[in-house]
């Protein structure tokens, strides 16, 4: 279709749409397409990210995050209300304030099955041991989906020479404070077929899209 935007999700996007099934799949592609004509939308939990990296950085104990609440919109001060509990959790387990930094990261553009998608982690963190952690939020109200766990994690991988070099994927679901690695049983191999399919079945329904 002439001037039809190509294929592409952001990681978030593409996480969600595998974790769907049957007819919602094609409904939230739908959704996605429409939204990116439109130019619409908004991320909310830019502050909150912002005062996780600097609690780190500078080592405040949680006195960004807790400030966050206070410093947001009053119609979003809900939704920090629920994050903020979660994402001190967080920040505690990272241990000794010490001995953990922030570090750079970089986006990255992967081509998966003629979808573009954007690999973009929220935070990198740099251990005095030698250790690296590329880090994703998941801020929904709902736990993520075990498939949307696996696609996110796989795909930190897949880009981590550009997105953190030698650094390990972790997903922090921050409404319970939990934290997701990589399973060692997993079979790249097999995700990345599953993923192949997956992403070329969102590429279809985003162009079939009228």
């Amino acid at each position: 279709m002439t001037g039809a935007p190509p294929p592409y999700a952001t990681l978030l996007a593409f996480t969600r749409y595998v974790g769907r099934t049957g007819p919602r799949k094609a409904t939230f592609v739908s959704g996605l397409r429409r939204q990116r004509e439109s130019g619409s939308g908004f991320n909310p939990h830019g502050t909150l990210v912002k005062a996780l990296k600097a609690d780190i950085q500078f080592r405040t104990g949680g006195a960004q995050l807790a400030a966050a609440v206070d410093l947001v919109r009053p119609r979003w001060r809900p939704l920090y209300e629920a994050l903020t509990p979660g994402a001190l959790a967080y920040l505690g387990s990272l241990g000794d304030p010490a001995a953990v930094g922030v570090a750079q990261t970089r986006d990255a553009l992967g081509v998966l099955g003629g979808l573009s998608i954007k690999v973009n982690p929220h935070l990198g963190l740099r251990y005095d041991d030698g250790r690296a952690e590329a880090v994703r939020l998941h801020f929904d109200p709902d736990p993520p989906a075990d498939e949307a766990l696996l696609a996110t994690l796989h795909l930190m991988s897949r880009h981590m020479h550009q997105v953190l070099p030698h650094a390990t994927p972790v997903v922090v679901d921050v409404r319970r404070g939990e934290i997701h690695r990589p399973d060692p049983a997993t079979k790249p191999e097999e995700v990345e077929r599953w993923l192949t399919g997956e992403a070329a079945a969102f590429a279809a329904m985003w162009t079939a899209v009228a």
